[in-house]
């Protein structure tokens, strides 16, 4: 992804879409549950690429859902090539990640596409601008488990979430129990081993 052309980086929300509608958004990664229908709000944006993934957002196997794959997060990476494609074609971008409600999904996504825009910075750096872009970022830890494993991060990145965890739990201490009831309870551990 071509930094200097994907000016301007959004992670949001399904209920916050509409707020966007005005915001000149050229590129937008939606990823939805599977039975979740598309969300109207596009239809009154101006024309922009738009990359759909479905898929829950858990990190363990749940009867009838659907886990992320490392399929998803190699199509979340080819999305990048596709941005630094169309940015020899204008001057400017915006780029639009959402998931159901833009903490999750859309910034482990976001988290990929910042290592790819940002290769040469570590791990602490990234993070920091994830939350620069979206404070209550809490990233599917499957998710960026396999995008660690892809970008060749040999588990730093997965390590610097779980310190985000961590700090989120810090800042807001009834997280670690709502994601254990979410079946999450993984990233709650690995949120307290990183904080210990």
């Amino acid at each position: 992804m071509e930094r200097a052309r994907i000016s301007l980086l959004t992670v949001c929300g399904l209920e916050e879409l509409d707020g966007h509608s005005a915001r000149r958004v050229t590129h937008v990664l939606s990823i939805l549950d599977p039975d979740w229908p598309d969300p109207e709000s596009f239809g009154r944006w101006d024309p922009h690429r738009r990359l759909t993934l479905r898929f829950h957002d858990i990190i363990e196997p749940i009867p009838g859902q659907i886990l992320p794959e490392r399929a998803h997060v190699e199509r979340i990476i080819a999305f990048a090539d596709e941005l630094a494609a169309d940015a020899h074609e204008r001057d400017d971008g915006h780029l639009l990640v959402h998931c159901h409600m833009g903490i999750s999904r859309s910034t482990a996504a976001m988290t990929m596409l910042l290592a790819l825009a940002y290769p040469d910075e570590d791990e602490e750096s990234l993070i920091a601008r994830l939350t620069a872009i979206r404070p209550q970022a809490w990233p599917n830890l499957r998710m960026i488990g396999f995008a660690d494993e892809i970008l060749g991060r040999r588990g730093r990145l997965a390590a610097e979430v779980s310190r985000l965890h961590a700090r989120q739990i810090a800042a807001r201490p009834q997280l670690a129990d709502t994601f254990r009831r979410l079946g999450r309870a993984r990233e709650v551990e690995a949120a307290l081993a990183a904080a210990a």
